[in-house]
């Protein structure tokens, strides 16, 4: 049980949830999801510290860059479920279709300059 309640908080977060919903578009680093959700850097950091603990999220470092996609769910069958169904969910909310409309725009290289 201690795994499914693990899984069910991390989800209980708007912001988390939007993570995982713009994970399913693309890899990104910390500062294109601070970017897309307009948080500060520390906050997203505590979210994917969050999300990584319960197996959603997982990160591989490149060069200068950690990079975070959502999680294989292998450890976990929470997860894996969770995931695959999360994939159809909210797919018409307005906060999801924004955040999708926006990433395409949103590039690590022209936020990392600035």
């Amino acid at each position: 049980m201690k795994d499914f309640i693990k899984v069910m908080k991390a989800l209980s977060d708007p912001n988390r949830v939007k993570i995982l919903k713009m994970l399913q578009h693309k890899r990104m680093c910390v500062c294109e999801m601070q970017a897309a959700l307009g948080i500060a850097q520390p906050t997203v950091s505590s979210h994917l510290k969050v999300l990584e603990e319960a197996g959603l999220v997982r990160y591989s470092k490149d060069s200068q860059w950690v990079n975070y996609e959502l999680g294989s769910g292998d450890a976990n069958p929470f997860v894996a479920c969770l995931l695959g169904n999360l994939r159809h969910w909210l797919r018409d909310d307005p906060e999801v279709l924004r955040l999708v409309e926006l990433l395409p725009g949103i590039r690590r290289e022209d936020i990392c300059r600035k």
